[in-house]
């Protein structure tokens, strides 16, 4: 084998070679992971700008993607170093037989990375807060409008159960790397998720691809170091004997002490990101508490400046529901279907609604609720300089199919719509 965790005195020169741009590879990934944004940004800009002569945005800015300009930078800096220390270090320490105590803390550098993210991933799905359920706005949505990640999010965002699962199996490759003698199997079920992530990170275009994938090469390596017995067990049906080992000491008291350790750190960490998701997903998440006037709310009449304007497919103005989905902001959708998001903020006490105008202050509107239900809503007031009195209907929202279907044990013919 290249790379195993078994004790050896001697290693190839392959094995060495491979293990020295393995470890260099991943340890420099990780560090631009924590420090690029601060000590390595002004490296990365040059190297963008005057080495690669990229066009794309050298710089870090707010924003939700990992695919970046910047993080391909990284990515090519990071491989570049790698290289060069790898020929360097090689050159420096061609003697030494072997690196067994190196490979056991790069592994455990690995699993110690791989075991937060995984935790971080798998409970911010059990608790429904990376992929919440489909908004009002986006139910309306046709679906050849939605980009292949909104898709992504709203196939994912629709099931509480199979979010439950895909966390838990994440959770669980987590948990399989701590103890030493399920490492293996935890590595082949972290191989296996995120690849699956991976997978769909490229073919969605969603930009985590390049975290995704190094994730999953990370555990694909502590997964190697230990293929010689899996694919005796499992491919040539023969029997997989024990193997030793490095150890860091045989004191008794160190073992006690790391058991100790791993079962506290697992507890934190169960613990910690189990409240964090629970009060997540109570504060934005699918349990979190609907706003004043949460609903679809659907124009029937819509009066601008004493004009009653006909609801016109090709108007651009003219309102045609407003879609009230999260707390202190909503969607205003006019007849060309187009959606414009505003703060729309409630103010029960004296019946006001507080929304954004293309002036840059808020405009005020008075809401009155009425019918059986409370489901109609009539609107007034001024917006853009315009007096606008506007009459809504709230849509029910029980018949809306995709969140009402349901689950059912018989289907006697199939319910594809």
């Amino acid at each position: 084998m290249i790379l195993s965790r078994e004790l050896r005195s001697d290693w190839t020169i392959a094995s060495k070679v491979i293990f020295r741009f393995i470890a260099l590879y991943f340890l420099i990934y990780i560090l631009f992971m924590f420090l690029g944004k601060g000590i390595f940004q002004s490296l990365f800009a040059w190297i963008g700008q005057d080495v690669l002569h990229v066009k794309g945005r050298l710089e870090y800015f707010p924003t939700g993607s990992g695919d970046t300009t910047m993080a391909y930078v990284s990515l090519f800096t990071q491989t570049v170093l790698a290289c060069i220390g790898t020929i360097i270090w090689s050159f420096l320490d061609r003697k030494r037989p072997s690196y067994n105590q190196f490979f056991y803390w790069t592994l455990i550098i690995l699993r110690i990375f791989l075991i937060f993210f995984m935790f971080s991933y798998g409970f911010v799905k059990i608790f429904k807060g990376q992929f919440p359920g489909p908004s009002l706005g986006r139910l309306l949505q046709p679906l050849g409008e939605m980009s292949p990640m909104g898709l992504a999010w709203t196939y994912m965002g629709h099931s509480e159960g199979f979010n439950m699962f895909v966390g838990g199996m994440e959770v669980l490759g987590g948990l399989l790397l701590i103890p030493r003698k399920t490492l293996t199997l935890g590595a082949f079920i972290t191989v296996g998720v995120m690849t699956q992530v991976a997978m769909m990170n490229f073919f969605y275009d969603i930009p985590v691809k390049l975290f995704s994938v190094h994730l999953a090469l990370m555990a694909l390596v502590i997964f190697l170091a230990d293929w010689k017995r899996f694919t005796q067990v499992f491919i040539k049906n023969q029997t997989a004997l024990a193997i030793q080992y490095y150890k860091v000491s045989d004191d008794k008291l160190y073992k006690n002490f790391i058991i100790g350790f791993k079962i506290i750190a697992m507890l934190f960490l169960i613990g910690s990101m189990s409240w964090r998701g629970y009060n997540a997903e109570r504060q934005y998440g699918d349990k979190r508490e609907k706003p004043v006037l949460y609903g679809i709310w659907e124009t029937t009449t819509f009066i601008k400046n004493r004009d009653t304007i006909p609801p016109l497919l090709t108007d651009t103005n003219r309102w045609r529901r407003l879609i009230i989905s999260y707390k202190e902001r909503a969607n205003i959708q006019v007849m060309n279907d187009s959606m414009t998001r505003t703060s729309f903020i409630v103010d029960t006490t004296n019946a006001k609604i507080y929304i954004d105008s293309k002036r840059g202050v808020d405009d005020v509107l008075m809401y009155t609720l009425s019918g059986k239900n409370h489901d109609e809503l009539y609107l007034e007031g001024v917006s853009n300089g315009d007096s606008l009195k506007i009459y809504l209907k709230a849509k029910d929202l029980s018949k809306i199919e995709l969140t009402n279907r349901g689950f059912h044990w018989i289907n006697e013919t199939p319910y594809n719509r």
